[in-house]
């Protein structure tokens, strides 16, 4: 009789690290790490020890110092005698000013741009693609900078609104002024405001701004409810309840009411002297690089969204139509909500894209965070390895969050097999 036994268990050898296939290539990836880690502290230590002989020691110190340089555009107090760590939070302010203003043009041009393309009037969709392929095969730079120029050559100066016969005339039931120092607009203002709080003692945001923002946040939040309500009512019965007067009112009569209460009202600009006084001044800078960004990456959305469109199975839209639905309504209903798989993950990689191309604010004058805490601040204090430093890790941060909203909205949108 033979009994069968398991074999014995072989010692572990040094040798197993290469020659056995189980360990081969954790060892392989552990020596990459090593080296690389080996690599990128020796870089650190030479750089340091560099700087050091310089008398230029890593520090970061000096963005507590008074920066010394005024910012034009700015959405909070800032001054000269301000310090060079407010200065880069304004340049950070306006980044992400371009960038939000900018992410939410281009989508809308973008969508428009896109469905157009497919239209069945060939003037039209002759039209749509010469747009594209003129604004995406231009670097982006040219088209701010000639942006700027239109703006500064075609408006009028502050100047043509003298008089009693002016040359030009404010618009908007006269409360808005075009000109070519920039556009003044009404100001929001509170007679009975809340005040500012203030976060790390470098910067304050408006009490007022949070309550707005927190009503109207709860208010959506009910609205959304009362939605989901009718969704289910439908769902029973198949009866769907009317109910966006209900929503509208809940959206809107609550932040009415808070902005009464806080005596919410506008402050025009005013000729006075040689310049518009009052308001809010948007300058050329910012008007220039916001319509040269949108227009720019629209071209590419739009590219993104006739994919998508394109994705979309034909007999969905015969189907449609077969059930009686207009067009518009086919477009919305049917095509899109399907096309939004295929579009979104490229429509990330353009709004980081658009963020990025912000960087060429410099060109026309307009002071970003690569033109405060990059620029000025790191020819005034010869920190260069810092103020980079800062600023990649900035920027780094800015594309990691676009990422990750955009990321948790694509999930949300996904089509769920059932």
């Amino acid at each position: 009789m033979t009994t069968l036994t398991d074999p014995p268990a072989e010692s572990f050898k040094l040798s197993m690290l290469v020659y056995d296939t189980r360990y081969r290539s954790i060892t392989f990836q552990i020596v990459a790490l090593v080296a690389f880690l080996t690599l990128v502290g020796w870089l650190a230590n030479n750089t340091i020890q560099n700087l050091a002989d310089l008398g230029k020691e890593p520090s970061f110190a000096f963005m507590t110092d008074p920066a010394g340089y005024d910012i034009n555009q700015r959405l909070i107090e800032y001054s000269s005698q301000s310090t060079h760590l407010r200065a880069a939070f304004v340049g950070l302010l306006n980044t992400l000013l371009v960038a939000v203003l900018g992410c939410a043009t281009a989508t809308v041009v973008g969508v428009i741009v896109g469905v157009l393309r497919l239209s069945g009037n060939w003037l039209i969709a002759r039209l749509m693609t010469v747009y594209v392929e003129m604004f995406r095969n231009v670097p982006v730079l040219m088209w701010i900078v000639l942006a700027m120029a239109i703006l500064i050559e075609t408006l009028p100066a502050p100047s043509a609104f003298r008089g009693d016969d002016p040359a030009a005339t404010m618009k908007v039931f006269d409360s808005v002024a075009f000109t070519n120092r920039g556009v003044y607009i009404p100001e929001p203002l509170f007679s009975r405001g809340l005040g500012d709080i203030s976060v790390f003692g470098a910067f304050g945001i408006s009490l007022d701004l949070i309550a707005i923002l927190l009503v109207l946040g709860v208010s959506i939040f009910i609205s959304k409810r009362i939605g989901k309500k009718a969704d289910a009512t439908q769902e029973a019965t198949g009866i769907r309840p009317r109910t966006w007067h209900l929503r509208t009112a809940v959206i809107i009569l609550p932040t009415a009411l808070l902005l009464l209460l806080l005596g919410f009202h506008f402050g025009y600009p005013a000729l006075k002297g040689f310049n518009f006084q009052g308001g809010t001044h948007l300058r050329n800078s910012l008007i220039a690089l916001w319509l040269a960004l949108s227009l720019y990456t629209a071209a590419f959305i739009a590219e993104n969204v006739r994919a998508g469109i394109l994705a979309v199975s034909s007999g969905q839209t015969e189907a449609a139509a077969a059930l009686g639905l207009r067009p518009k309504r086919i477009m919305s209903l049917v095509v899109l909500p399907q096309a939004m798989r295929v579009i979104i993950p490229p429509l990330i990689s353009q709004y980081l894209n658009l963020t990025k191309n912000s960087s060429l604010a410099i060109a026309v004058g307009y002071m970003d965070i690569t033109g405060t805490l990059m620029g000025i601040t790191l020819n005034q204090t010869g920190r260069e390895l810092e103020t980079v430093l800062l600023g990649m890790l900035i920027y780094l941060l800015i594309s990691l969050s676009i990422s990750a909203v955009m990321n948790w909205y694509n999930n949300r949108v996904k089509l769920v097999e059932r």
